[in-house]
């Protein structure tokens, strides 16, 4: 368990580690989940020393994160890539690691993990059952299925694609322009999730996306949770629905909505670098699983 954005709440990372030892699970803490540094969960170095100490240690199956926040971007360039690349195992979290899961994939091949995290989720009183359901992915090599008994899809274009799955919170995918760690969409099929930002913020974003050729060079796109992404009532706006639209229209790549993927409730998790496809006749959206027959589950 570790911290490698902003500080979890305590009490609710406690509550999350209860869960996790009902899981039967054997739980080692990095020694800054409960350090502060102003919006971070310690310095720098000390949070990279997390990642890498997790990573090393050959005890640890599974490295998941207590809560996002801010910071990861700031580790990318010390990250070991190697050293991860030879220590493959589960990495876990999404929000603001985003950037991690973009990072390590492309520099490593590393499947990882895109799922709901421990103080931000798991620890919450009202946690949906499905939440807590999404970590069995992680004890067994069994296929995803995402279909309208999963989640409320729409269809956005109509088509089919296959790819690996990349992507994550927009914002997050929006920073690794321009950077050695520029999210590759080529072949793949991309996914997308944000929360609290205006529909105007989310148009900029997507208007970047889409003028790095980030929606064209996909195979076909996923539409995530926008968790209050709503217009100030005050403004005159667009919509979200409407900014998807012409974006990803505008595209003409097979690309559906709706789905329980980031900050929703139920937060369902699914693995980047994991083989994706989409069909949009039958609105479903498969991923092959995370976890390889050969290798060891937890």
């Amino acid at each position: 368990m570790i911290a490698p954005a902003s500080p979890p709440k305590q009490e609710l990372l406690r509550n999350a580690l209860s869960f996790l030892q009902g899981l039967g699970l054997v739980v080692k803490m990095g020694s800054n989940v409960h350090h502060t540094y102003g919006y971070l969960a310690g310095k720098d170095d000390e949070r990279l020393e997390d990642i890498h100490t997790m990573f090393r240690d050959q005890d640890v199956k599974a490295i998941i994160c207590a809560c996002g926040g801010y910071g990861t971007g700031r580790l990318a360039t010390q990250l070991d890539y190697e050293l991860i690349a030879r220590n493959p195992k589960i990495f876990w979290g999404y929000s603001d690691i985003t950037f991690l899961h973009t990072a390590i994939h492309q520099k490593t091949g590393l499947v990882t993990f895109h799922g709901p995290m421990l103080s931000s989720d798991i620890g919450l009183q009202d946690v949906d059952e499905k939440t807590k359901e999404t970590f069995q992915q992680l004890f067994e090599s069994k296929r995803l299925e995402f279909s309208q008994q999963t989640s409320p899809i729409q269809t956005i274009v109509d088509g089919k694609a296959e790819g690996p799955v990349i992507g994550g919170n927009l914002t997050l995918l929006v920073s690794t322009l321009g950077t050695p760690y520029e999210v590759d969409t080529r072949g793949r099929i991309l996914f997308i999730e944000e929360i609290d930002e205006e529909p105007y913020k989310v148009d900029r974003m997507l208007n970047q996306l889409m003028m790095a050729g980030k929606f064209k060079e996909a195979e076909g796109i996923i539409v995530g949770d926008f968790k209050n992404c709503e217009p100030d009532k005050r403004k005159d706006s667009l919509s979200l629905d409407d900014l998807l639209d012409e974006y990803i229209k505008k595209a003409g790549k097979p690309a559906l909505k709706g789905f329980y993927i980031g900050h929703s409730s139920p937060s369902l998790a699914l693995p980047v670098g994991s083989m994706g496809r989409i069909d949009t006749y039958r609105k479903s959206f498969t991923v092959e699983s995370g976890i390889k027959e050969e290798v060891e589950s937890l």
